[in-house]
């Protein structure tokens, strides 16, 4: 089958809404962050924190290390996720200030959230990310 031959719909772009939708529902997302002249990407498990003062936000836990160190040098972050199923496919991209929570009030919202880390190591910070950008697509595979 050539490409002039595919019947399926054409890619279509996701409301706001429904990329909050596959954040929320995806089971870990990547943030890719710039310092140091490089681009790295880290895996993270995550929720989304819907009663933020600023809308939804993007709230994961971490450890002191290069991952917090280069979202406090340089905070401009981008953070994806993307998924499929039998039927289709999507990716969705939100793009935003990452900060860690620093405040006590905060720190004990974000333990309602329910963020569970995978690894074993202790993850004892908390990071925001409030998107300023939020994009997607999806398609019929």
């Amino acid at each position: 089958m050539d490409e002039q031959d595919d019947q399926r719909p054409p890619t279509e772009h996701l409301s706001e809404e429904e990329c909050w939708a596959r954040i929320e529902a995806a089971p870990f997302g990547r943030i890719a962050v710039f310092a140091a002249g490089e681009v790295d990407i880290f895996p993270v498990n995550h929720v989304v924190d819907r009663d933020g003062p600023d809308g939804p936000a993007i709230v994961f836990r971490t450890a002191a290390g290069t991952k917090l160190l280069e979202l406090t040098i340089h905070s401009h972050v981008a953070f994806e996720v993307d998924g499929f199923t039998d039927d289709e496919a999507f990716s969705v991209v939100a793009k935003g200030e990452a900060r860690q929570l620093e405040r006590q009030s905060e720190i004990e919202h974000a333990e309602t959230l329910g963020v569970r880390p995978w690894a074993p190591e202790p993850k004892d910070r908390w990071v925001r990310i409030q998107a300023t950008e939020v994009r997607g697509r999806g398609f019929r595979r």
